[in-house]
Parts: C-alpha cells; structure tokens; sequence
C-alpha cells in the first residue's frame, strides 16, 4: 500500500480516537485513523457496552426473583448463558457497524495494523508511513495486575470474565473500585457468592464517602461479602479453584479470582519516547491543551493521567480536534468529568466531595445537604434507596453532586451542568422537575441549600 498524508493522523481507533476523527472531520480535516484491531476499542468490544449488557440482564433476573413484591407473578428458572452472550454480542456487533458506517460516511480513513509513532509527523503501518501536519496518540490501556500476580487459568482479567460459558459458584474479586463492584454485582445477580478484596477502607473509595458506606451497607444486604483495608497477599490455583490469600493469614476459596485492579496506560513499544515524547510511569505527560513535549502531537484517554472514562476520552478527542482547528475549545477538569458505576445500586458523581471541598475552601465556607430517596415517590416505585447529596460553597455555587439508588446515574447530566456552570442552589431552586422522578430529588436538595426545603425538615 503507498504511503499516505492526511491533515491529522490518529493513532488508535477507540473512544478518544474515533471522536477525534469524527469532530476532525466535520471541521474539514482529512483523517486517517490508525487501528490494529476494531475501531470503538475497548469501551464497545470489551468494557463499556458489553458489561453495561450483562449488568441489564442481570437486573432482569432481579426484578423476576423479586417480582411477587409487584403482584407479578414470574419465576426465575435460571440464567442461560450462551444466550445472555448472544444478547451481548449482538449489541456490540450492531454499535459496531454502525460505527464503521458513521467513520466512512465522514470520509475518515481507518488504516488497519499496528503503528509505531516514528516523529512529529509520521506513523509507520508495516511498510507504510502515515503522515500528518498533527498526530493524536489515543492508544488507550490494559487490564493491569499486581507485581507477581500472573494472569491465567482461573486467576482472570475483566476480558475473560465477559467471555466466560457459566456461571461461577463462587468468586474472589480482587478490587473494590469500578470493574470490580460491577462484576461483583453482575455475579451475584445471576446466582454466584461473591467476595470483594479492597486494601483501601471502602469500596470505590475515590467516591464521596456516604456513597460508599451506603454501596457496602446495599452490598451486605444483597449477600455480597467483602473485606476492606486488607491487602492481597497471594494465590494459589488448581483444577477446581483458587485458594487467595490475605496479607492477615485470612484465606478465601472460590472457583476463579477477578484482577480488577485498574487499567495500565498502553504505550510500551509504540515509538512515544523514541519520537520525543515524555512519558511517566506509562503515561503521556501533556499540557492543559493536551499537547505532549513534541510539538503538533496531542494525547487522549486513558494513556493521560487521569480518571480512566470512555466519555472522558471522548471529550479530550473532540477536544484536541477543535483545538487543532484553532477554536479554543474550554478544559474541562477532570473533577467535573461525570463518574458512574453501574452496580446495583447504581453510584454516580460530578464535582468536589465535601472532604475535597473543605480541603480547597475550608470548613466554614463549605455546606451540604443529603437528601434521602426515602423521601422521593418514584424511587419508592421502584423499589430503591439511597440519596442525592449536594455540596456548595456557601453563599456560592453548587461544587459537587454524589448520589446512590437506582438509576441515578441518569440524573448527573443536570447535575454535570449545574457544577460546570457554577450555578447556585438559588439560580435553580424556581425551575420545575417533573413528577414523579428521580431527579426530583436533586430539586429538592438544591431547594434546601437555597434555604426553602418542601419534603425536609
């Protein structure tokens, strides 16, 4: 195949590098878009969208075990594997070819094999050289283990874990963060003991604190075991399981032991540091814009320090686009990044945690208010607790939004507004959220902090 030469070249075809090119494009660039696998990534072939899938299904065997308290009467007779794959792939394949019909409608050029940044300008593919006046490095991560924990057999990553043909008796899940709360919940749902390991005191421990005492108290009370702020000491495996052990001389037997550790930033043998480009621990060092230490080359994703989001890639690529362009795009940090984790229940975030706020402005000039969904109609409906907690700089605008329950993770979009807007309770407190609805609930936390609360004393 002959060389090539593009306005932007994208190395990597995932989240972050897709919406590169589609804003890129739509600017009037000339894309050529570099992947060694599928475009969409991980999020769309193993991360996001296949394990939101298995989460539904596996609300689907909840609300039939639980449907008597509905006057429904349905049973569960089982969890058919082979056809939850079924139901999972086929969404993946139909996002997929949607994805690749929506790139050549734009005029994108997807450039399949494995590319190697060789200087400012040029990606080598084989025997090709791609050039661009820019280069977008967005080659995303890898489900990462601990030092001397070796992946394999029945010690398994998050990938494995979507592949599996049954349904494990029990399991050992080694990370109390996303991935591990959300597999823990998934398997617990479709009939499995489960059991959290977390060194850190709490489960998602980067979340606002009563979201995470809240999470165990709902997980303690689902059957889901877990022991927090007790480190991993080893593992030993045969034919019919593993044996974990704790750094306390604890030991748990299960039939298979989850890494879900975090992600590693994919940048190892790809030409970064040969090109010029700074890296840290893995990771891409850029500026506020995005731009790493070699002129004219930007880095997105999960290979940046930071929260590792498929929407937060998205946004960096659409940002470095219309940076590119000349359009001066606004940065959005990566505290007003939404956050959801799409357990049962559900937690979701944007914006300071109150420790966070105090730590920034101080005790006196932060205030909270947590408003429990026992006091909102549709939560009750639907069978869910938790609550909507909403922090503000006092006399000031709202900082941060935290809730747990069910689908609350549909309510951070007003949420993500109203912090990255730096809006006050005050500025919102006349506007009208329809009835019954769960974002009632963050009308009516925001009309207790403008001082007017209705379904609180």
């Amino acid at each position: 195949m002959p060389d090539q030469s593009f306005d932007l070249v994208i190395l990597g075809g995932g989240s972050g590098g897709y919406s590169a090119a589609l804003r890129a494009a739509e600017l009037g660039m000339s894309v050529g878009m570099v992947e060694k696998d599928k475009v969409g990534g991980t999020c769309l072939h193993r991360g996001c969208i296949p394990t939101k899938a298995l989460l539904h299904a596996a609300e689907v065997a909840d609300a039939s075990r639980e449907s008597a308290n509905y006057g429904i009467r349905a049973t569960l007779e089982g969890v058919d594997v082979p056809q939850v794959t079924k139901y999972r792939t086929g969404i993946v394949a139909k996002k997929h070819r949607g994805l690749q019909s929506l790139l050549k409608a734009r005029g994108i050029t997807t450039i399949e094999g494995a590319g190697r940044l060789t200087s400012a300008t040029t990606v080598q593919v084989g025997d090709q050289v791609v050039t661009g006046k820019h280069v977008v490095l967005a080659t995303g991560s890898y489900s990462r283990s601990l030092p001397g924990l070796e992946l394999g057999g029945r010690v398994i990553d998050s990938e494995k874990a979507l592949d599996l043909d049954y349904v494990p008796k029990k399991v050992a899940v080694l990370g109390g963060g996303v991935i591990g709360v959300e597999f823990a919940s998934v398997w617990k749902s479709f009939g499995a003991d489960v059991v959290i390991i977390e060194a850190l005191p709490h489960l998602v421990p980067n979340e606002e604190e009563v979201l995470s005492k809240a999470l165990e108290r709902a997980y303690r009370k689902r059957g889901i075991d877990y022991r927090l702020g007790i480190r991993f000491s080893g593992v030993t495996q045969d034919d019919s399981g593993v044996v974990v052990t704790l750094e306390n001389g604890e030991t748990i037997e299960a039939d298979l032991l989850l890494v879900a550790v975090g992600r590693g930033p994919n940048t190892a043998g790809m030409g970064f540091e040969e090109a010029g480009v700074t890296i840290d621990r893995g990771f891409v060092e850029v500026d506020e814009h995005l731009e790493t230490s070699l002129k004219g080359v930007y880095a997105v994703g999960d290979i940046v320090f930071g929260l590792q989001l498929a929407h937060r890639s998205f946004q960096q690529g659409i940002f470095v686009a219309e940076q590119i362009a000349g359009l001066n795009p606004p940065v959005v940090s990566d505290v007003n990044i939404p956050r959801i984790t799409y357990c049962d229940p559900e937690v979701a975030s944007v914006g300071l945690t109150e420790a966070r706020a105090v730590e920034q402005y101080g005790r006196d000039e932060v205030v909270a208010y947590d408003f429990s969904l026992a006091g909102n109609a549709r939560s009750e409906i639907i069978g869910t607790t938790g609550s909507v907690k909403v922090v503000r700089r006092k006399e000031g605008p709202v900082l941060g939004v935290h809730a747990i329950g069910a689908r609350v993770g549909e309510l951070i979009g007003e949420a993500q507004l109203v912090v990255n807007w730096e809006a006050y309770p005050e500025d919102i407190a006349p506007y009208i959220h329809g009835h019954p609805t769960q974002y009632e609930a963050l009308g009516e936390a925001f009309l207790a902090l403008a001082g007017k609360p209705l379904h609180a004393l």
